[in-house]
């Protein structure tokens, strides 16, 4: 039986990956995005989830775009209602490791309502291994958000690559963030991949940075860059 899936996602490295596991396994996939009205969300991403459009083109994937009004757990997780009922999914699938509580809870309690499964395909990992299976997989991932102790504004807009790696586990032992970021202790976008069909070029962006909180974003413009045999053209 063809698995027809949702995959919650944000242009983020394990949404990404996440829609990768489906792609690979030959599922009917469609991207679903949502845009929270701040960073104060409890289960959305807000920097840069604009920027899907563009993934989901590089991706060739159908992609259902919703802006949410409100903030809150059951506020957000509403949104996706009307995304499931007109849809007839089997299933919903998120990224990271599974310890995002509160969104796979509300999550889950959404899709159960249309007979849907939520499936976590990475929930095996820790968030170490799963962040080094993203490298490894060839993920350009740009840091967007930072918000934890430790996580300073000169990270924002840099990539998370091999070398990036020791810092942030090293930061996250120091500071007590996960080293994935879940939590909401940072977020990324991904701009390139090798299972993308054109790079999400960044041809503009700012920083935005509460100096009271210490946390900041990204606000970025993008378009895509057609590749020709995995060359940029």
């Amino acid at each position: 039986m063809l698995m027809k899936v949702a995959v919650l996602f944000s242009g983020g490295k394990d949404s990404t990956l996440a829609a990768k596991y489906c792609i690979d396994r030959g599922w009917d996939v469609t991207l679903v995005s949502v845009k929270p009205p701040s960073v104060e969300a409890y289960i959305w991403h807000y920097p840069t989830v604009e920027l899907t459009k563009l993934s989901a083109q590089a991706l060739g994937l159908p992609h259902i775009y919703v802006e949410c009004p409100s903030i809150g757990p059951e506020e957000e997780a509403s949104v996706l209602e009307g995304v499931f009922a007109a849809n007839g999914f089997d299933a919903v699938v998120l990224g990271g490791v599974g310890l995002q509580e509160t969104q796979i809870r509300e999550v889950k309690e959404t899709a159960k309502k249309y007979g849907m499964q939520t499936i976590v395909p990475y929930a095996h990992l820790s968030s170490e291994e799963l962040l080094k299976l993203e490298i490894e997989s060839g993920l350009d991932i740009m840091l967007t958000e930072v918000a934890a102790g430790g996580l300073t504004r000169d990270l924002l807009g840099r990539r998370i690559d091999e070398g990036m790696l020791g810092t942030l586990q090293s930061l996250s032992s120091k500071h007590g963030f996960d080293a994935l970021g879940e939590g909401g202790a940072y977020n990324t976008f991904v701009c390139d991949a090798p299972f993308f069909s054109a790079k999400v070029a960044i041809t503009d962006s700012e920083i935005r940075w509460d100096e009271k909180t210490r946390s900041g974003y990204v606000v970025a413009q993008a378009k895509l860059v057609k590749k020709v045999h995995n060359v940029l053209v």
